[in-house]
């Protein structure tokens, strides 16, 4: 079994700031819609104070030593598959994330959203799916000393002490209702965070890459003096292994607005860019993005039609639409459990729609063939009668002008 060292430590002073953090999507979930009504909070928002990660106690990033030679190559950074496939459009349409800080991460069973709070809350929101508005993915997230914290993106909303009680008001007024919590009290928070999948138990690829780039951005913060404004945190699975490294980065945009950008074959190296680059400038490094969070668009997922950004038109990657045709082909004429718990089920109105089709679709064919064949010939034989006919009234012209002029002379 690979052992990773983890010499972070979580404070519960972490999540006893005023500032709350958001979620990511280790357990994509269902189709929901909200709008969400803030509080007016006496002090601004504040950022949030994420998990302080001690760098000298981790093992250097570049070389992975706190892993056998073996399992580096086999799982990490250099491993055969990375960089084999193309990542735009490998994230399913979604607009919402939710975060649940729940126990460390090297405690995480490898179906985490089993474990009690978050197979609470997951069965939750699978049974009222059809009451929210928006599509919501649901993440946990480290969360030793503030189990229970939840964080919503894009809102950038944190309440405080969730427990099994809780849950079903929770997702009654937050995600149903677009309202504040009743039994808790909402907060908001600034900063751009980082969620990396370190998550072992479920995959080595994330269990060797997540904690190594955790170690190396928390570095790199520290060096351009970031520390109390970009945020990291390790995260359960989000989709994805074979693209590990894995992490969801939510900043704001040009325009203010909170966007969640998805970046796979992350290495250490790609670090100090993921900070200059994507979170100071703004610009998304494209050969590493796979989609972000709000590409969903009326009229069904449009995953392949994503667009960087920067208005590049993103490369659409094959394995990826081979697996959602043959995801599509199952659904056909019945019910199957979808992409990180979506449910694909084909309406009755798509029946109809599809059987209507098909059968205008049969009535052109045979209008192309027998039928056709047929309305040939009968306009075929119309004109030959036609054309005997006007010979006759020809014909009779003839003698009846023969006749009159023998009648006259004679």
């Amino acid at each position: 079994m690979l052992h990773v060292p983890f010499p972070f430590s979580f404070k519960s002073g972490v999540c006893a700031l005023r500032t709350p953090p958001k979620a990511h999507p280790s357990h994509p979930l269902f189709a929901s819609s909200v709008s969400f009504t803030r509080t007016r909070l006496n002090d601004p928002p504040k950022p949030l104070d994420f998990v302080s990660f001690s760098a000298s106690s981790m093992a250097d990033s570049n070389n992975l030593s706190t892993v056998s030679a073996e399992d580096a190559a086999k799982f990490g950074f250099t491993r055969e598959e990375m960089y084999s496939n193309n990542l735009a459009g490998t994230v399913n349409p979604y607009d919402r994330h939710l975060f649940l800080r729940h126990k460390s991460y090297t405690d995480w069973a490898s179906r985490v959203e089993e474990d009690h709070l978050p197979k609470l809350l997951s069965s939750a929101l699978k049974s009222r799916k059809n009451d929210i508005p928006v599509k919501t993915l649901l993440t946990v997230i480290e969360g030793e000393g503030s189990d229970g914290d939840m964080l919503i993106f894009p809102e950038m909303i944190k309440y405080k002490g969730l427990m099994d009680s809780d849950v079903d008001g929770f997702v009654e007024d937050v995600l149903v209702n677009g309202k504040p919590w009743a039994s808790g009290v909402q907060e908001t928070f600034t900063g751009s965070y980082v969620f990396v999948c370190a998550h072992g138990n479920r995959d080595k690829r994330c269990g060797v890459c997540g904690p190594a780039l955790i170690q190396k951005l928390n570095e790199e913060i520290e060096l351009r003096g970031l520390k109390d404004q970009v945020f990291v945190s390790a995260c359960s699975h989000i989709g994805g292994h074979k693209y590990a490294g894995n992490l969801i980065i939510f900043s704001p945009d040009s325009e203010g607005k909170i966007m969640g950008h998805w970046y796979g074959y992350v290495t250490p190296d790609d670090v100090p860019e993921l900070l200059d680059q994507h979170i100071a400038k703004r610009e998304i490094i494209e050969r590493l993005w796979r989609g972000q969070m709000g590409a969903s668009t009326e009229g069904g997922d449009k995953t392949d039609e994503q667009k960087l950004p920067n208005g590049t038109e993103a490369k659409k990657n094959k394995k990826h639409e081979e697996s959602t045709a043959q995801k599509t082909k199952e659904t056909v004429g019945g019910c199957c459990q979808g992409a990180n718990g979506f449910t694909c089920c084909m309406t009755a109105s798509s029946e109809v729609s599809e059987r209507k089709k098909s059968e205008e679709t049969i009535e052109e064919v045979r209008g192309k063939t027998g039928m056709g064949s047929l309305t040939s010939w009968v306009e075929s034989w119309e004109q030959h009668e036609v054309l005997t006919a006007a010979a006759v009234v020809g014909a009779i012209a003839t003698i009846a002008v023969g006749y009159s002029y023998y009648r006259r002379s004679g």
